[in-house]
């Protein structure tokens, strides 16, 4: 498929916002417009144009909720929301790294708004976890107390509520589940709002939801279904070893080795040093390498937030613990791996996890030809949205 960007991080990002036209949250339009005037490989253009781009639909979601047009302000929010957050991935290599939290902030600001002019009233959530609560959103198809089947869906690891609507709840909802969408350890709100980090054990993540939910009158609690979209691949496989009242999991692509993405992009002699526990020579090498490559000491500390540490050496030395191994073996729950073709981030895991699962299981491919290649299928909304919930359908009947 023809490219938007030579670069291969703007081309990605600029894929998922394209693909979320296909959920109301960006227009063609704007989204096109924007591109013409980014200029290739420059994170200052990103972050100034995709800011800009927001500002001005958030403007015309004002004007429209002011005068009393809910649906025109609802829909225009939700637009401003995912520009806001697309301006988000290049904020620390610009300028300005400052600007990302409150870049980050109206992003939310303008989901809030959007969820208060919801058709169905949204539910916000706070999820007892530890001794704090992870805040969420509950989705339901109508303003009943039937109990209906429920999606928990977990985003990937810079997953914003925008894209979590794109990637999995606005299908859910109009196929009659209810939908739990949720800020988990290390994401979002919980990290920027709550100081809450990644951790590879989320089990002691699902389990306090999943006790959350069968509270409630509106959960059939025997069709709980759990999806994992991109790192929570990872995340998901994890619960679903130990929490076995998830009727199906779904996992988008499957992730069995977090810390692979990581490795696979950095020279030989750099893991070897982490391997041998030879911090003084891993800092050294990558202070050069810092030093000579302009703006991957900025993509990296991007990368490294969520893990709440400041050396990229401790985060390598963390994600030995991300790792599923023989846990797959445990998952005793239906079980459904998309594998995208030409996926940069986890390339042949999928197959590894569906190879290592000993529970009913299918593996579902997207092409290149079918226009549903690349990591999570961006431009294939709706194939997959087939794909994924034809099969769920199946599995909770």
């Amino acid at each position: 498929m023809k490219r938007f960007f030579k670069d291969d991080t703007f081309d990605l990002l600029f894929r998922v916002v394209l693909g979320s036209t296909a959920r109301e949250c960006a227009d063609p339009g704007e989204v096109f417009a924007c591109h013409a005037r980014i200029k290739d490989g420059k994170p200052d253009s990103w972050f100034e144009e995709w800011v800009a781009t927001a500002s001005h639909v958030e403007g015309i979601a004002s004007a429209a909720e002011a005068a009393g047009h809910a649906v025109s302000a609802r829909c225009a929010y939700l637009r401003a929301s995912t520009y806001y957050s697309t301006a988000t991935f290049m904020s620390d290599q610009s300028k300005d790294p400052a600007a990302f939290m409150p870049t980050w902030e109206r992003h939310r600001d303008c989901w809030e708004k959007a969820i208060n002019l919801w058709p169905v009233p949204v539910e916000s959530v706070a999820i007892p976890y530890e001794d704090t609560a992870l805040h969420g959103y509950l989705f339901r198809p109508d303003a009943s107390d039937q109990a209906r089947p429920l999606l928990i869906l977990i985003s990937g690891s810079e997953g914003s509520m925008t894209s979590a609507w794109v990637q999995g709840a606005g299908a859910a909802i109009e196929r009659g589940y209810c939908v739990l969408v949720f800020d988990g350890p290390g994401q979002q709100a919980a990290l920027f709002r709550r100081g809450l980090h990644f951790r590879p054990d989320w089990e002691h993540v699902v389990t306090p939801i999943v006790d959350f939910l069968l509270e409630r009158n509106d959960v059939d609690g025997q069709r709980i279904a759990l999806l994992g979209m991109s790192q929570a691949g990872y995340w998901a496989a994890r619960a679903l070893a130990f929490e076995k009242r998830i009727a199906a999991g779904v996992v988008d692509p499957g992730v069995v080795d977090v810390g692979a993405m990581w490795r696979d992009q950095m020279p030989e002699r750099i893991i070897k040093y982490v391997d041998a526990r030879e911090r003084d020579k891993f800092e050294r090498d990558m202070g050069v390498a810092f030093k000579m490559m302009k703006g991957l000491k900025a993509r990296i500390e991007f990368r490294m937030r969520p893990f709440g540490v400041d050396s990229l050496y401790d985060v390598l030395v963390a994600l030995e613990e991300y790792r599923l191994g023989d846990l797959a073996k445990e998952i005793t729950c239906p079980m459904l791996i998309t594998n995208p073709e030409d996926d940069k981030f986890w390339p042949g895991q999928s197959q590894q996890l569906f190879d290592a699962l000993e529970c009913d299981k299918e593996i579902v491919s997207f092409t290149s030809a079918e226009g549903a290649d690349h990591h999570c299928e961006p431009l294939s909304t709706y194939l997959r949205e087939q794909r994924i919930f034809d099969w769920l359908d199946s599995k909770l009947a």
